[in-house]
């Protein structure tokens, strides 16, 4: 890939003036849209000769239908590596956003209205993935008899979240058991993040085994497993996939249909984000970068957000590769940094 340091400041001037051009119009830029745009007095052969070299090192193409050039995934990784210059985000957006999300409690509510703000402030696919369950701390489990060797777990965050596990046990509890196999639990591991809880409970059943009563074994098994099968969920609220119909680029059929598949699905934009968790800062998927064909022609921007000086997700906006990232990238960053404060004071 070709670096900032093998251009030459005339060169990357092009490259820059090009790139904002076609972000702006969706069409190939031609020589002569190029020399007016860059405000410089070079000859239509020099001009010519620059675009040529920026070809030659992959930075921009040519269609087939035009004499123009467009930006290659090179050209754009340059470009918001080294040449772009990012807009602030505007007062009256930053105290919309701090309103929208002031007057909310409940954690998945807050995820909802962030992805949706990202969506209707960039007209793109907005993506939040849920905090996850591993970092956030256990306010109360309780166990609640259903049937013969069937137990409902009701887990009870700090935030106020409340998630349902249903358990298969070895053997018939009474509802009096039940009860003080919860009010054990709650005891002993109330306050803990539920990492903690959970190898705290492996560490004990190994350790204490024989002496340990029959009845907290038992809780700490069905606890344990509950914990588990929690700490294993992972999820993320999209809005906004139909506004990628609005892109040319992207609505061919096939490929749009394509993209609302993964959506669906999940599972590999997940994967895509979990890179991202211990990222420092906004991270940025160009293209093919992103390694997930139906993403081939999109641009995934994200930024984690933390809860109690931790990262616990992340979020971040899909679209075109021909996307304003100048303006995106701030409003991601920001959004990033105002969930996580919300989510702190919920």
């Amino acid at each position: 890939m070709q670096d900032k340091q093998a251009l030459n400041e005339r060169a990357q001037h092009f490259l820059k003036v090009l790139i904002e051009r076609y972000i702006r119009d969706g069409r190939p830029v031609g020589s002569r849209t190029l020399a007016k745009d860059a405000g410089m007095e070079l000859s239509p052969a020099t001009i010519r000769n620059v675009m040529a070299d920026l070809e030659e090192q992959g930075l921009i193409a040519s269609p087939h239908t035009s004499a123009g050039r467009v930006p290659t995934v090179h050209g754009y990784r340059l470009f918001v590596d080294s040449l772009i210059s990012l807009q602030p985000v505007e007062d009256q957006l930053v105290a919309r956003l701090r309103q929208e999300l002031s007057d909310e409690e409940v954690p998945q509510n807050l995820v909802e209205r962030a992805s949706r703000f990202l969506s209707g402030l960039t007209h793109m696919a907005g993506v939040v993935m849920i905090p996850r369950h591993d970092q956030i701390v256990i306010r109360e489990l309780q166990f609640v008899h259903l049937s013969e060797r069937r137990v409902l777990a009701i887990l009870v965050t700090s935030q106020g979240e409340v998630f349902n596990r249903i358990v298969e046990t070895s053997r018939l509890f009474t509802r009096r058991e039940l009860e003080q196999a919860s009010n054990f639990i709650n005891t002993h591991y109330r306050g803990m993040e539920l990492e903690a809880i959970k190898n705290r409970i492996l560490q004990e059943m190994q350790a204490h085994q024989q002496d340990m009563d029959r009845l907290m074994r038992e809780a700490l098994s069905i606890a344990g497993r509950a914990l588990e099968e929690e700490g294993g969920e992972q999820d993320y609220v999209v809005s906004g996939q139909t506004n990628l119909m609005d892109f040319d680029e992207l609505a061919q059929l096939d490929r749009i249909k394509r993209l609302f598949e993964a959506f669906s699905e999940k599972q590999e934009i997940l994967h895509l984000l979990d890179r991202c968790v211990q990222a420092d800062g906004v991270q940025l998927f160009i293209g093919e970068e992103s390694g997930y064909g139906p993403l081939e022609r999109c641009s995934v921007v994200t930024a984690p957000y933390e809860m109690e000086d931790r990262v616990v997700g992340v979020l971040g906006v899909i679209g075109p590769t021909r996307m304003a990232y100048d303006r995106v990238i701030p409003i991601v960053d920001i959004t990033a940094k105002m969930l996580g404060a919300a989510l702190k004071s919920a």
